[in-house]
């Protein structure tokens, strides 16, 4: 049997939280998990804190609460360049309880969001107000470290960042894979490229071979052609339900070539 909890402060539930308890914003990772027969949690933890649900230009970027929905990413102005990341995630109902929080600990084939906060280069926030990179916190993420008060985000120029999801069901299917690319852009070339895979790893993974390759090239196909030969260096595609590593690896520079050649589209 489980308990709920309400707490009017992130802090205070995160001083609850303990090695049974589970956090809950829009409930679609831990009520899913729990609907499938998952064990070990006794405790249901939620907090009516108005930061989480606040997006406001921050020291360095755009701070977005972690109780923010997708729904509500889609809806503000500000973050008008991730709301068409926001709208692959699922269908209305998911997009009006999913949370951007809840989005950074979704293991494959969901997750979506994160891709493109690894290629934002975020930063989390965490409840006790500590800041930490987005890649070190991927890299950690399966250890109860404490609860997340919110991300932080760069604005990017307008046409600098792409996503592109590949998924056998049109709109709303998960991920076979999914890219992100933040392309700085300076007298024509490409500066200090980001560009992060989903369901390419056990997390999102940055493809830190392609980055290199694209510095201080034209986005054009001769330009882009040494980082799309070398798409999936450095990643660690499994096999699942969805398809193969092999297939995955097979396909990564075809997706990441069309990434590259897309123009922006909100």
């Amino acid at each position: 049997m489980q308990t709920v909890e309400t707490h009017p402060t992130l802090a205070g539930a995160a001083a609850a939280m303990r090695e049974r308890s589970r956090y809950i914003a829009g409930g679609t990772l831990v009520m899913r998990a729990m609907n499938y027969g998952a064990t070990g949690i006794e405790t249901l933890l939620r907090s009516g804190d108005a930061a989480l649900r606040e997006i406001r230009h921050d020291s360095g970027g755009i701070r977005i609460g972690a109780g923010v929905t997708m729904a509500e990413v889609i809806a503000s102005r500000e973050l008008d360049f991730l709301a068409p990341v926001a709208r692959v995630i699922g269908g209305p109902a998911i997009r009006n309880m999913a949370t951007v929080g809840g989005n950074l600990f979704a293991a494959h084939p969901y997750g979506d969001f994160t891709v493109a906060l690894l290629a934002l280069d975020a930063q989390v926030i965490w409840a006790d107000g500590h800041r930490e990179g987005i890649e070190p916190f991927l890299a950690g993420r399966s250890g109860t470290r404490g609860l997340v008060a919110a991300v932080q985000v760069p604005r990017p120029a307008t046409g600098e960042f792409r996503f592109h999801k590949v998924s056998r069901v049109k709109p709303k299917g998960v991920s076979v894979m999914s890219i992100a690319g933040w392309l700085p852009m300076a007298a024509g070339r490409v500066g200090a490229a980001r560009l992060a895979f989903g369901a390419m790893g056990p997390t999102p993974l940055r493809a830190k071979a392609a980055e290199a390759a694209l510095r201080g090239v034209t986005l054009d196909a001769d330009g882009i052609a040494p980082a799309v030969r070398v798409a999936a260096e450095g990643l660690a595609p499994a096999d699942d339900a969805l398809a193969s590593a092999w297939y995955r690896r097979e396909v990564a520079p075809v997706h990441l070539k069309r990434l590259l050649l897309a123009e922006r589209r909100v």
